[in-house]
């Protein structure tokens, strides 16, 4: 690699050194462009000027192919430009030749390095700068920007030199009556390494291949050598790849003359030309470059040799649209043409884009700071844009900025657009945990709640509960007192296979509400287990055998019901937890994407761990303690003041009352007979309470086909108490300008200091932005 600028001006007088070969301009060039044609390039052009090329996708033609397919030979032809040749060695770089108008016609030569180069290279390569006013001076500044590109012909692998760069050689054409246009040349693909070609600079001249063609604004010439079979030739394929539907790529054929009159091989590049082979949609033309021996002649003699050989070969059957470097010209003139007319919007969008984009990050690195009263500056605005927009979403005001992207039409909680709207995740999120309660929180589910549900209407809960109590009552002719040798043994064997039920599915992952709750690491039976009502009585008569106090007999003890609700409520906790996890990780993401969206990654990394993360821990501590509160309460005996039970408590005695006044009347008909043993009387002392007035008094409390009070209070403790007031509530206070304002200088200057990456960020995004606005003030003139 060079270690020093090279820097050559020639003035521009109009003269060339030698006076033998000025630059001047060929008629024919003309050809490329009318005037429409032109006053829409110079666009293209203009963009090109302000250096947009390095940000956007302008449109060009590059020329590619396999080595020695003529490619240099195309572009010479297309530009007359008198390249310098070299048989031994194909080209080296990319060479971008930039036709523009101007005032006088000037050529003037630069590098564009690298970007993997180190700083220090790419300072050198930059300085790199020559302008000649005669293209007879060009050979020798070519070999000048080799040298600089560290380029020489002693392949000595001890020393920096290097056979291909990465570099671009800019060649810049001006002249009052050039058109409009960018050509690149890029190298030859090669498919073997040699003495001077290392495999690595065929993988580097791959890559430089694969940079060009795959950009979508881009028109491939792909050139193709008729003295190697197509097939054989690699460009194809590699075309192909990104451009499958041959929509921006014209294949090229060179050296036709090399085939033998009458040859297959010349009938399948007829073929081919005739584009019937390889399809591409912008077809297929065939040039003559000149032959080895025609080294020495001129354009014009080129020109005229190509001319005669298509009027008498068999190439001759061929539209003459599709041979020849004036048919070719004029063909690429309507096609870059429509191309660039299509693209333009399409290129003021993408310019639109970044420079929008330029804006954000620029204003995410605020302004410049080292000293602690700018670092409390820039956080005070900071920490007051976060809490803004933080307390809108909390607050379920959606109007600013912040909210405006594109909106996830599943809103899943995987899209940040969904969680920047955070208290409609957190509603959703409850409405689901509350539904989730209602229909899994309870382990039994008595009678068939469906059916029930679908006779009641689904008008009230009272309507439900007191139509399953009428039907309770249809079952209670069956005998209560149950036979001693099998009704405890029928019941073990329900339970028994109920519970085992119970158990598997309560194994089973609700995928429902992960769905949801995306951090539930608890298991939850898909639906409660269910009983019938026959199931339930002995389940309830289990209970009583478990509370046997000091009662008399024929009453049951108080705290059963207890025990049943509780019983009943012992997934709450698991639900609630579950939950309490899932809003505290959203409401984590939240903040940590919109801590991104305001400032830069260091920065965000160091208000992060010193000012957030603490708290968004304090805070989760804090719910899961009030949960444990709620949890107490819970495992309290239940208590219920709602009207709607004290109404039903009285409407079933006196239906109660007539029921057993009924069957009282009809037993008095029937003999008594009555068996007193010892254990018979025992078991007589356990059956003899009203087991159906016990599961009454449970079902009228914790019966999840009824109100459900305990539940819905539940519920709406966890809602409010623990997750509104520990969780969302107050989020926008974690960081705003009162924690800043708390702050030393001391901390202020290690959360908010600015590192030299972040100024010469700066100085880019700011040289960058203002190309970005000159660009723009040029679409604007001519869209």
């Amino acid at each position: 690699m060079s270690s020093s600028a090279v820097s050559i001006l020639t003035p521009i007088d109009g003269q060339s050194a030698t006076g033998t070969e000025e630059i001047k301009i060929n008629s024919s060039l003309e050809n490329l462009q009318t005037d429409e044609q032109r006053r829409v390039l110079d666009t293209v052009a203009q963009v090109r000027k302000c250096g947009l090329d390095s940000i956007l996708s302008l449109p060009q033609l590059v020329v590619c192919g396999d080595q020695s397919a003529g490619k240099s030979s195309v572009l010479e032809a297309l530009t007359e430009i008198p390249f310098p040749r070299n048989d031994n060695m194909c080209t080296k770089f990319a060479t971008e030749i930039i036709l523009r108008r101007g005032p006088l016609n000037t050529l003037k030569i630069r590098i564009h390095p690298d970007e993997e180069r180190s700083r220090l290279d790419q300072a050198v390569i930059k300085a790199f700068e020559e302008v000649i006013t005669d293209f007879s001076d060009l050979p020798r500044v070519m070999g000048l920007a080799e040298k600089t590109m560290g380029i020489t012909q002693d392949n000595d692998s001890a020393s920096m030199a290097r056979s291909v760069a990465r570099d671009v050689l800019s060649i810049e054409i001006e002249g009052p009556n050039r058109p409009q246009l960018t050509l690149v040349d890029i190298p030859g693909l090669i498919q073997t390494s040699t003495k001077g070609v290392s495999d690595k600079d065929i993988e580097t001249i791959a890559e430089i291949t694969e940079y060009y063609i795959k950009q979508h604004r881009t028109i491939c010439l792909a050139v193709i050598s008729a003295k190697n079979d197509a097939a054989n030739q690699s460009i194809l394929r590699r075309v192909r790849n990104v451009d499958p539907d041959g929509e921006r790529t014209l294949g090229i054929i060179t050296k036709p003359d090399t085939l033998s009159a009458g040859s297959g091989s010349e009938s399948k590049f007829l073929e081919l030309a005739r584009n019937e082979d390889v399809f591409f949609k912008l077809g297929w033309h065939v040039l003559k470059n000149r032959a080895f021996e025609e080294g020495n002649s001129s354009l014009e003699e080129r020109n005229a040799s190509e001319t005669i050989y298509f009027r008498k070969s068999n190439f001759k059957t061929l539209p003459k649209d599709n041979v020849g470097i004036d048919a070719l010209r004029i063909r690429l003139s309507h096609l870059l043409f429509e191309h660039i007319k299509q693209e333009l919007p399409n290129l003021r969008e993408d310019l639109e884009e970044a420079l929008t984009s330029a804006r954000e990050q620029l204003q995410l690195l605020g302004s410049p700071r080292s000293k602690a009263d700018q670092c409390r500056s820039y956080l005070t605005q900071l920490s007051l844009a976060y809490s803004d927009v933080c307390k809108a979403a909390v607050n379920g005001h959606y109007e600013g900025v912040y909210f405006r992207g594109k909106v996830d039409p599943d809103f899943s909680l995987k899209s940040p657009s969904t969680i920047a709207r955070l208290r409609a995740v957190v509603q959703q999120m409850n409405t689901k945990f509350a539904d989730t309660v209602r229909t899994k929180g309870h382990k039994y589910q008595i009678g068939s709640y469906e059916k029930e549900r679908e006779v009641a209407g689904g008008d009230t809960d009272v309507d439900e509960y007191v139509l399953q109590e009428e039907n309770g009552d249809e079952q209670d002719e069956m005998d209560t007192s149950l036979q001693e040798d099998n009704g405890d043994e029928q019941y073990e064997m329900d339970t028994s296979s109920q519970e085992e039920s119970g158990d598997e599915s309560d194994e089973m992952d609700n995928s429902s509400l992960n769905e949801l709750l995306t951090n539930d690491k608890k298991k939850q039976s898909d639906f409660p287990i269910r009983l019938s009502k026959k199931a339930a009585l002995k389940w309830v008569r289990s209970g009583l055998v478990r509370t046997r106090g000091k009662e008399l007999v024929g009453n049951f003890n108080p705290l059963l019901i207890g025990e049943l609700f509780w019983e009943q409520a012992s997934h709450w906790h698991s639900l609630a937890t579950s939950h309490v996890e899932a809003v505290s990780d959203i409401c984590t993401q939240f903040l940590s994407h919109l801590l991104a969206r305001k400032s830069p990654a260091d920065i965000k990394a160091r208000i992060w761990s010193s000012q957030i993360l603490d708290a968004v821990k304090c805070r989760r501590a804090a719910a899961f303690k009030e949960l444990d509160l709620i949890m107490e309460d819970v495992g309290s005996y239940p208590i219920n003041y709602n009207h709607y039970y004290t109404d039903t408590v009285s409407k079933r005695r006196d239906e109660r009352q007539r029921k057993v006044m009924q069957k009282t009347l009809g037993n008095a008909k029937k003999p008594l007979h009555e068996v007193y043993k010892d254990q018979a009387y025992q078991v007589r002392i356990i059956e003899t309470v009203n087991v159906e007035r016990a599961m009454t008094e449970y079902t009228k409390i914790a019966d999840p086909n009824m109100e459900n009070v305990s539940q819905k209070t539940f519920v709406a403790n966890i809602t409010t108490q623990v997750i509104e007031r520990h969780i969302v509530r107050g989020l926008e206070k974690i960081f705003d300008p009162v924690v800043v304002n708390k702050l030393s200088d001391r901390e202020v200057q290690a959360i908010a200091s600015e590192p030299e990456s972040s100024k010469r960020q700066r100085e880019f995004l700011e040289d960058r932005i203002a190309r970005l606005i000159d660009g723009q003030d040029i679409f604007r003139g001519v869209l």
